[in-house]
């Protein structure tokens, strides 16, 4: 296992120690285990694991319902995750694929543009990726790069945003008019919470790989991040493609919430009122109501 390459070993640790606000600091050094991190969370610990899996196995088996109908009925599906780094996008999407049929339920996370792509409307390679009919598709992020990362990182000029910006409301109302089921997913995280995710990927060999040179420049950038999601949320939260907030600090609670929030949104039959309970709105629920949260990075 020493043989594994571990290219970051030692810069999230550095960062802790050497420039991280020293209250998230000491958050994160006094944790344990199975708190939670982010101060004005709900929840002090997290949901323990026999009453997540309890709860979880009735949602899935909803979700087997789910894509008989979407398959039978010709559905038009997506959902988009997006969100700050470890903030449990990858988790949640395998939580529905494990159980659902690839040929119906397919994650789409596209790789960075090829020369060509960079040339073309920046939605095109989107497009080519959208459902037909009997297909649900899930945005491992999706075209809100262009609205946050791109940003943050300089990979897009100003003009490529603004653009982005007065297309996207155009872009998204064009698929829900067509009859396409939009949901817009964003998982949130505390900066604790995030910092102490990437240490725990910096020491695992085995999950060292989910480090790349995005996260560590990332964690100089919180500010620059959080004024990029505010913008968006501003820019493309409508009712034609409202965005969803998952307060992530807890993936269990997390993953439950998105999987009652997406089976919630959709009208297929025999649905079990039983499972599919309302997500807690303590942990799901409009931008506006996690505001202060985003602009409170704990320190």
């Amino acid at each position: 296992m020493t043989d594994i390459p571990m290219p970051f070993s030692g810069q999230v640790t550095n960062f802790l120690n050497t420039r991280a606000p020293a209250a998230i600091r000491k958050t994160v050094e006094d944790a344990h285990k199975r708190d939670t991190l982010a101060g004005d969370y709900p929840y002090p610990r997290w949901m323990k694991r026999s009453e997540y899996h309890a709860t979880l196995k009735p949602l899935q088996s909803e979700l087997v319902k789910l894509q008989h109908w979407i398959d039978a009925t010709d559905q038009r599906v997506i959902v988009i995750f997006e969100g700050r780094d470890t903030a449990g996008k990858s988790g949640a999407i395998n939580r529905i694929i494990e159980v659902t049929n690839h040929r119906t339920v397919r994650v789409e996370a596209l790789p960075r543009p090829t020369d060509r792509q960079m040339r073309e409307w920046y939605f095109q390679r989107y497009v080519a990726r959208l459902p037909a009919g009997g297909e649900m598709v899930l945005f491992d992020r999706s075209w809100y790069n262009r609205a946050v990362i791109e940003h943050v990182f300089g990979f897009c000029t100003p003009d490529q945003r603004a653009r982005f910006f007065e297309q996207v409301p155009d872009f998204e109302r064009i698929q829900t008019g067509d009859g396409v089921t939009l949901i817009k997913l964003w998982l949130n995280v505390s900066r604790a919470e995030q910092l102490r995710r990437l240490l725990a990927r910096e020491a695992n060999p085995m999950r060292h790989w989910k480090l790349s040179r995005i996260d560590i420049e990332g964690l100089e950038k919180w500010d620059s991040y959080t004024h990029a999601i505010a913008e968006t949320f501003a820019r493309s939260h409508n009712s034609d493609a409202p965005w969803t907030v998952i307060r992530a600090e807890d993936k269990y609670r997390a993953r439950l919430a998105i999987l009652q929030h997406v089976l919630g949104r959709l009208d297929y039959p025999d649905k079990s009122v039983a499972a599919v309970m309302p997500p807690d709105p303590r942990i799901c629920g409009m931008p506006a109501l996690w505001e202060p949260e985003l602009w409170d990075d704990g320190s």
